[in-house]
């Protein structure tokens, strides 16, 4: 079993205040902030981490599903757009659209599509986030 770290320090109130987050890998470590998260001030926020983690989860599993399917991708490229809304008297993470796009010698449009919702469906992240309405925009590229 693999288990994987990360961590978080938090300093002073919310609105004021401010915060590092750091990978236990250490390709990442850098500051986060109210202004970061809820408006657009610079440093990192938990949803734009756990964008990147989704679109990366995302792109292994579509490739590892296309290798099982007998065909390699040239190319897989998602973006992952996490919404996060005011519900009610609290934040709510609402939405998450990936959206991909694959080079992928000899696969027609209908199995690529296949294979990209079984991605959807079976990463990792995907299935730790079932809270959150996931959807999927998937193009095969040439």
């Amino acid at each position: 079993m693999l288990t994987r770290t990360a961590e978080a320090v938090w300093e002073g109130s919310l609105r004021e205040g401010q915060g590092r987050v750091k990978l236990g890998s250490g390709a990442y470590e850098g500051p986060y902030s109210f202004r970061s998260r809820f408006e657009e001030g610079s440093g990192t926020n938990p949803e734009e981490l756990i964008g990147a983690a989704h679109a990366g989860c995302f792109s292994m599993a579509l490739s590892a599903g296309l290798t099982k399917a007998g065909v390699t991708a040239r190319r897989i490229h998602t973006v992952a757009r996490v919404h996060l809304e005011n519900v009610g008297c609290s934040f709510k993470l609402t939405r998450i659209e990936l959206d991909t796009e694959a080079q992928v010698p000899g696969l027609d449009e209908r199995a690529f599509r296949e294979q990209a919702e079984m991605a959807k469906k079976n990463c990792p992240v995907s299935m730790a986030l079932t809270g959150v309405e996931i959807t999927l925009n998937a193009r095969l590229v040439q």
